[in-house]
């Protein structure tokens, strides 16, 4: 099995989809984690959206890295930009690869109807999913 960590600035949202995706589609050959280098807590629109694919992130918990039961990972996949500037060195260097999605929290400040909000989530979704999809020939960049 291959160890990954998905990794984004708060752990609410980004790297949570790509850590139930890697969970409900790849459990075969992925043991998938999430952190983040803050803590914001569980967004609850990628809730819905991922409960709307059929995928329920709802039990997890938004975490730092230290609070991981594991360090000794294959690859850490940073989701955002700052959490790709912000990498933190681990002792067994896994191999980095950075996959920039949107943050659908921005995209969707804009927005005027719960509906517009709910599609800046959709997309980001359906995007982390086409990724995990392509795992584990994506990770050989």
């Amino acid at each position: 099995m291959v160890k990954i960590l998905f990794l984004c600035t708060g752990n609410s949202c980004r790297s949570q989809m790509a850590e139930g995706w890697a969970r409900a589609l790849k459990n075969d050959v992925v043991e998938a984690f999430s952190a983040g280098i803050e803590k914001h807590g569980l967004n609850p629109y990628a809730v819905q959206v991922m409960a709307e694919a059929g995928v329920d992130i709802s039990a997890q918990q938004s975490k730092l890295i230290s609070e991981l039961p594991t360090l000794d990972f294959d690859y850490m996949v940073t989701v955002c930009g700052n959490a790709h500037e912000s990498c933190p060195v681990f002792p067994d260097s896994p191999r980095i690869i950075h996959v920039g999605f949107d943050d659908p929290p921005r995209l969707a400040e804009s927005c005027r109807s719960e509906e517009e909000k709910l599609e800046c989530y959709r997309r980001v979704r359906d995007e982390i999913r086409a990724f995990i999809e392509q795992i584990p020939a994506n990770l050989a960049v």
